[in-house]
């Protein structure tokens, strides 16, 4: 039909040619009187005779063409008619189903009654105009289809190869009943005050401030539409639908906020842990996924909202002020007593940190041996020297000997091989997975213990026996330090002196020499008891020194300072030089050392595949939340990611992770920026 088109064009282009050119020649002629043509008798009458006979020549030539155009119309009709049948287009009809048959140059041929029910002629026109979209189904030439919107109306579009036909399914009533089921889906949330049991008591201060909080809660969620139950003096249960839990995420869970500028004033600010699970038809799932994200929010310090979706990640709101240093000793010694009955109803357990380890991860693996000796269990740390940061390596060689190095520590392999059902396997200054000394060891153990002080992620060791997760605290090695203490052991549990000065040198590491914003009266206290039992401060200290070499590469690194923001800086080192993760962590900390300076990032390659960022902050920038964003995690002041990884894909070298460092600086530094408290806490 195209072909002939386009033939019919051509002959009606010549033909008016030709008339133009008889009645130029007339006109001239009759103009100019040439071969005086106006003597000639009845000439008038001749040329009026040949117009006539011109017009009547025109208007058959159209009428064959219509003619030919109807053939034509009727012939591809009764084509498509015999290639999808009469009856089944009446069906078509009735169900709202559109056809578009198109010739190999994708012009349409026919279309069925619907596109022309709602104004659209698309006859002899090219499809790929209209919908340009559809060009995927040509380039794929499969079962797929693909989402069109006409008119306000949802098409669903597929490509039948043989008859080159396009089908539109109207599904515009289906995603609205989709809709419709999503938006009213059932959500499921847990509301928790924090620091409840440290402020509640019975003075008419406490009391005000804690019915403040209430008032705020209740008015919150009243809005959204949420149905709210106390069920504890702490504890909310809330029930609403998706479209309720949507809006308040869009809001980003203000009521932190509201709660924390009401608290700002006071010496112990209540704030707010909330927990929410949707997408799953089981309530009771549902509601073990509210219990598992109110426990994640409160691992990683409370004042935040964790939203759980079934099968896919967590999303983390708010969570910019740091965590409130609990004093007690009350779950000190639940959390040690739980360890010390999974240490005794095991074969044997294997100690572990984080690949890389540094003096708070090696500091926490020995400590962890102790109340293994204490309970008179054989115990191993998992143990890789290249794995291991150069400071920690020597330390540890240092001050053991080879044999009793030998005695102490499995290589990750061995570990593996020897890892038995009833065996114990204890993770230190880490909690996620793929970040752990010897990932193989988590699969093959059955019981598994973490104890660590960074924020709790997305990520997470999946059900352990016993999570310690503490992010007021400043070190892996505090928590240790407070567990060996506080035990309620009978004798008490014992540490070596050496074993002291390499964990009192892992809480000089872990706090900057108690410089740290995460340093507080625990830190302290973990140091006066390290020291009772041995440690040699000046040993401590002297185990973290830099070498020369060192020294020189991290003053070569300072020397690329660069501000992206106003009191923000970061270094990078040359592509080429491996550097220890913690000569990053130096160097940041000599950044933020710096006036004006309120967070530092340094960059560097800290294996010939891996590269490093190392993020710290005064407590008015959440450097964790950035490190988020990055794949990483950390604390509000302390931080850390490495490149690659899943949530940032296609970074190898320092320059890649300054562009997504610069990206994310501009995207998000904003939303990081923490309010500091007239009472000096963050909140």
């Amino acid at each position: 039909m195209n072909a002939s088109l386009k033939k019919f064009r051509t002959i009606t282009f010549i033909l008016a040619l030709v008339e133009l050119v008889i009645f130029g020649l007339v006109g001239f002629f009759w103009i100019y009187n040439w071969f005086d043509i106006r003597s000639v008798t009845h000439i008038v009458e001749y040329i009026f005779l040949g117009l006539t006979v011109i017009l009547i020549l025109d208007i058959g030539f159209f009428w064959a063409v219509l003619l030919f155009l109807k053939k034509g119309r009727q012939t591809n009709d009764a084509e498509v008619a015999t290639l999808i049948g009469s009856d089944i287009q009446q069906a078509y009809n009735f169900n709202q189903i559109g056809l578009l048959a198109i010739d190999n140059n994708n012009i349409i041929l026919w279309s069925n009654n619907l596109f022309k029910d709602i104004g659209l002629d698309l006859v002899d026109t090219d499809i790929f105009q209209s919908f340009p979209e559809l060009k995927e189904l040509l380039k794929t030439r499969s079962d797929k289809a693909i989402r069109s919107v006409i008119k306000e109306r949802n098409y669903e579009v597929r490509y039948l190869n043989e008859p080159r036909l396009f089908v539109f399914k109207d599904v515009t009533e289906y995603d609205n009943v989709v809709n419709y089921s999503k938006e009213q889906a059932i959500a499921l949330g847990v509301i928790m005050i924090d620091n409840f049991n440290d402020v509640a008591s019975d003075t008419d201060e406490a009391a005000d401030a804690v019915m403040k909080v209430r008032a705020i809660v209740r008015e919150y969620f009243r809005q959204y539409k949420v149905l709210l139950t106390q069920v504890k003096q702490d504890r909310y249960f809330a029930v609403c639908n998706f479209n309720a839990l949507d809006r308040m995420e869009k809001d980003g869970f203000s009521v932190l906020e509201k709660v924390r500028a009401d608290q700002d004033k006071e010496d112990t600010p209540l704030t707010l842990s909330i927990g929410f699970a949707h997408d799953f038809p089981d309530v009771g799932k549902l509601y073990e996924m509210t219990e598992g994200a109110i426990d994640t929010a409160l691992a990683r310090g409370g004042d935040q909202a964790v939203v759980s979706q079934y099968g896919k990640e967590l999303r983390f709101f708010g969570g910019k002020s740091a965590a409130i240093e609990n004093t007690s000793k009350v779950k000190v010694r639940s959390m040690v007593g739980g360890l010390a009955k999974l240490i005794k109803d095991s074969s044997s357990v294997f100690i572990m940190g984080h690949t890389d380890m540094d003096m708070d991860a090696l500091g926490s693996c020995l400590g962890v041996k102790a109340i293994c000796d204490w309970c008179e269990k054989p115990a191993k740390i998992v143990y890789a020297p290249k794995r291991t940061e150069k400071k920690a390596r020597l330390a540890f060689q240092s001050a053991f000997s080879k044999d009793v190095l030998d005695q102490m520590t499995l290589t990750p392999e061995q570990a593996a091989s020897q890892i038995k059902e009833t065996s114990l396997v204890v993770v230190v200054d880490v909690s996620v997975p793929r970040n752990v000394m010897a990932p193989k060891l988590l699969d093959l153990a059955r019981k598994v213990v973490v104890i660590d002080h960074h924020r709790r992620g997305d990520s997470f060791i999946d059900r352990p026996s016993l999570s310690y997760v503490e992010p007021s605290a400043s070190s892996a090695c505090e928590l240790i330090t407070e567990m060996i203490r506080y035990a309620s052991a009978n004798p008490r549990i014992e540490l070596k002196a050496s074993y002291a000065t390499i964990m009192l040198s892992g809480i000089f590491m872990d706090s900057h020499f108690f410089k740290s914003k995460s340093v507080g009266m625990r830190t302290f206290e973990a140091a006066e008891i390290l020291k009772e039992y041995g440690a040699d401060n000046a040993l401590a200290d002297e185990y973290l020194k830099d070498e020369y070499e060192e020294f020189a590469l991290t003053n070569k690194i300072l020397a690329t300072m660069k501000t992206p923001a106003y009191g923000v800086m970061y270094c990078l080192s040359e592509d080429r030089d491996i550097v220890e993760r913690s000569a990053l962590a130096k160097v940041a900390n000599q950044l933020l050392s710096l006036k004006d300076v309120h967070a530092s990032f340094v960059i560097g390659r800290t294996a010939d595949k891996q590269v490093n960022i190392s993020a710290r902050s005064d407590g008015t920038i959440s450097v964790m939340l950035l490190m988020e964003k990055l794949g990483g995690g950390g604390h509000l002041s302390m931080a850390a990611t490495a490149f690659p990884n899943k949530e940032v894909p296609n970074v190898s070298t320092v320059e890649d992770a300054e562009k997504k460092l610069l990206e994310c600086l501009n995207d998000y530094l904003d939303a990081s920026k923490v309010t500091v408290s007239n009472g000096g806490n963050n909140a």
